[in-house]
């Protein structure tokens, strides 16, 4: 099925070189709407700003805050954003905090195979927004088809009450 090529992407990430090896991957993976930033206060300041990515790829350790902090405060605004941390840091208890704070996944940089691993996850994730959008519309559908009935039973209840005492309309 592969990815949605639509999604918003953005790579956070303080290294300008693997910054850029990741957005241009990206980029050649089909993507059209990737955002690089290369502090975690530059990638707030386009959430405050009204932006909301479906996908936040990010390393864990950056010169102004950590991967953590990033997602927490994008969350605040974009609650559906899902985060991708892609990191040199192999520390465990750093991997399960990333988890339990929220991110969908955490990747160990080592060589080409962590840019195929986080394509997998982008398309995860597309699917699962996909899925989420189609819940959306079956269940605005279903408000709308259960308003319906109950205004049919509303009808006839009034329309058998006024027959049943003669009652003219």
């Amino acid at each position: 099925m592969g990815a949605n090529k639509d999604l918003l992407i953005y790579v956070v990430e303080d290294n300008k070189m693997y910054n850029k090896i990741v957005t241009e991957y990206l980029v050649r993976e089909g993507f059209k709407k990737v955002k690089s930033f290369l502090s975690g206060k530059e990638c707030l300041r386009a959430v405050k700003g009204g932006e909301s990515p479906d996908i936040v790829i990010q390393d864990y350790h950056l010169q102004d805050s950590t991967g953590i902090d990033v997602l927490v405060n994008v969350k605040k605004h974009s609650k559906n954003s899902e985060f991708i941390f892609l990191t040199a840091n192999e520390d465990m208890e750093v991997a399960v905090n990333s988890i339990k704070y929220g991110a969908f996944d955490y990747i160990i940089k080592d060589n080409d195979l962590s840019l195929k691993k986080v394509l997998n996850k982008i398309d995860k994730i597309s699917k699962m927004i996909l899925l989420q959008r189609r819940n959306k519309v079956i269940k605005t559908a279903m408000i709308a088809t259960l308003c319906v009935l109950i205004g049919i039973v509303i009808f006839t209840a009034l329309h058998t009450f006024f027959d049943a005492f003669g009652l003219q309309r």
